[in-house]
């Protein structure tokens, strides 16, 4: 069927046994209900599987919401869908940088209002890997945050292991972004197959309440 745009995968699949972030427990998928148990159940040649997945949040590609940082903030289930969906995208090139911090340079004079504003870092290659979470992993600077928060981005993605530095316990991409409403997406992957701009992007969690942070299916398309 010919089709006037392109639907671009830019998230990782979530497997049993996989670890996203190191420390962290991986998910456990099972069967809840068999294929052979269910012939018990239905009429004879029906037959179903009901899955079972034991998961913490952070778990593949994700979304934090402002509960993730502050008690007081948004869970999951409060998000506004317009923050998450047929958003205006943009991508930031900072690929094999040789400085790990994102600088105010990268995206200053952009327009940024309103916008998916994601950061492609080329470090998704690493993933499942040691070198992905030896802490050297491309990270925003409270610089970066404060300006896209004051320029009034919708939604903020990279394809790293975090949006902060790991190597010390601040995280102010996280503090300044969340309180300022603005979601972020970690663990992107694939971001190079998407165009600079020109394209709508898509990162919607499960309505949970009590929640802060959730997988999401994140793709954009290309018209």
């Amino acid at each position: 069927m010919k089709r006037d745009h392109r639907i671009i995968d830019v998230c990782h699949t979530v497997e049993n046994g996989m670890i996203t972030y190191k420390g962290l427990p991986a998910p456990v998928i099972t069967d809840h209900l068999t294929r052979d148990a269910s012939k018990q159940i239905y009429a004879d040649g029906t037959e179903f599987q009901i899955g079972k997945i034991e998961m913490i949040a952070n778990t593949g590609t994700y979304l934090d919401s402002p509960f993730h940082r502050y008690a007081d903030g948004a869970d999951l289930a409060g998000l506004d869908l317009y923050s998450l969906a047929n958003l205006d995208g943009l991508v930031v090139r900072q690929i094999d940088s040789p400085v790990r911090d994102i600088s105010l340079d990268a995206i200053r004079g952009l327009d940024l209002k309103a916008r998916a504003v994601l950061f492609h870092t080329g470090w998704d290659r690493h993933w499942r890997t040691e070198a992905y979470s030896d802490g050297n992993h491309p990270f925003l600077t409270a610089e970066v945050a404060d300006y896209l928060a004051q320029s009034g981005a919708a939604l903020v993605g990279i394809d790293s292991y975090n949006i902060d530095n790991t190597k010390d316990g601040n995280r102010p991409a996280h503090s300044i972004l969340l309180r300022a409403g603005i979601p972020i997406v970690e663990h992107l992957c694939g971001l190079g197959e998407l165009p600079d701009d020109g394209f709508k992007f898509f990162a919607v969690p499960v309505k949970v309440k009590g929640m802060g942070t959730f997988p999401v299916r994140a793709f954009g398309i290309v018209f």
